[in-house]
């Protein structure tokens, strides 16, 4: 039997969360209910009220709910709530969470989901379950399920809904978790220019006795990779196709932000960081590409991905970037260069074949890093390349 918190905004919902608590209470589990709610008082009683909520995160609730300020409101439990169920988690005292709402409920019951852990079960049941989720998603593992009808009483479609939503949040904690291997594991960044190297590394670390995680370098996949780095699950970093950073530079559309290749660093964990696919900004059909990069050379790499080679002076900007991030990191690091090119179209006779930007990226690196910088005579999908820097961080986390 499990716990499962049932969180939502009691005052104006809370109906439809007593129904959810039934439901779950007739599988067999216990549930607890959690109120965020910030304008009439709660319509059923809750087991963490509105108050608890605000005291755990120092929030002047009294205030907030006097302003009447609904946006304001939304966005102070938005913050605060993920403090205290994180902590309910932590201590192990709920085994699951379920939440519905409209705009203002799924705002804040997604933004406790994406603060709790990977594999710790989630579902929203919203009216914007369909469209872009992103910014409700995020990088977590939570479920999105769409209401149909508003979250606005109950009525023949929404039981139904509910009910289902119940069966599933409660068939999430019966699945029994796949046993754990008992294998370190190691993340690597990949993208389709950089696969024959990132197998090669991944097969390498993983006859070692390593499990190998491999994300897409598309953003959302750095993200991810981030984030899992920052849950301190991981041993060691294989992050060889950082061509995110291109696309946060020059304005194309797969950027992970500003705080990519920051986890490892702050992890203190080994990494292996190498340029992969720095040559290169993605954009999507080619009417997409910026009026701005008509000069540029161009390549089509699907019929809805295009690439804009980068120029000198973006590569020499973005070996300064890899070369402060390396800097900053705590534990081991090593930024290797592959001199015989940055990718499949990269390499001598390639469309993106350059050698004055990769050599200005190159020096950049050297001039302004303070760790181990290694320039391999490779391009980057050669075996030898892989080999360089699976051994390099295997080296690190065996100690030998």
């Amino acid at each position: 039997m499990a716990t499962i918190a049932v969180l939502g905004t009691l005052d104006s919902k809370g109906e439809e969360h007593a129904f959810l608590a039934g439901c779950i209470r007739a599988r067999g589990h216990e549930v607890l209910l959690i109120d965020v709610g910030s304008g009439a008082p709660p319509s059923i009683g809750p087991d963490i009220s509105r108050q608890e909520i605000a005291a755990a995160a120092g929030l002047d609730l009294a205030g907030l709910v006097a302003r009447r300020d609904r946006g304001e409101c939304v966005t102070a439990m938005s913050a605060a709530a993920p403090v205290l169920v994180s902590r309910l988690v932590a201590e192990g005292r709920i085994q699951a969470i379920i939440s519905a709402g409209g705009g203002g409920g799924t705002a804040i019951g997604t933004a406790v989901m994406r603060a709790l852990p990977l594999g710790f079960p989630k579902l929203m049941v919203t009216t914007l379950a369909s469209g872009n989720t992103a910014a409700y998603v995020g990088t977590s593992d939570l479920v999105m399920m769409p209401s149909i009808v508003d979250v606005a009483g109950l009525n023949s479609v929404s039981r139904g809904v509910f009910s289902r939503a119940a069966g599933a949040i409660c068939g999430m904690v019966e699945a029994p978790a796949e046993a754990a291997r008992g294998k370190p594991l190691v993340v690597a960044s990949m993208f389709g220019n950089t696969t024959d190297c990132v197998n090669e590394a991944k097969r390498i670390v993983e006859e070692a006795g390593y499990e190998v995680l491999v994300f897409h370098a598309t953003g959302t996949g750095g993200r991810a990779m981030e984030a899992l780095i920052g849950s301190g699950m991981v041993a060691g970093v294989l992050d060889l196709t950082t061509t995110e950073w291109a696309d946060e530079l020059a304005g194309g559309i797969l950027s992970a932000g500003p705080a990519r290749l920051d986890a490892a660093g702050k992890a203190g964990i080994p990494a292996v960081i190498a340029p992969g696919c720095l040559d290169m900004i993605n954009f999507g059909e080619r009417p997409t590409v910026p009026e701005r990069f008509k000069e540029r050379v161009i390549y089509p790499h699907n019929p809805q991905v295009t690439l804009v080679r980068t120029s000198v002076e973006e590569s020499r900007e973005l070996g300064r970037i890899l070369a402060e991030k390396a800097n900053s990191y705590r534990g081991p690091v090593a930024i290797m260069l592959p001199a015989g090119g940055l990718s499949v179209i990269g390499e001598e006779g390639g469309p993106f074949h350059d050698p004055e930007a990769d050599a200005a990226l190159f020096a950049a690196v050297e001039d302004a890093c303070r760790r181990e910088v290694e320039r391999i005579p490779a391009a980057i999908n050669d075996p030898v390349f892989a080999a360089a820097c699976a051994r390099r961080l295997l080296a690190w986390m065996t100690g030998a």
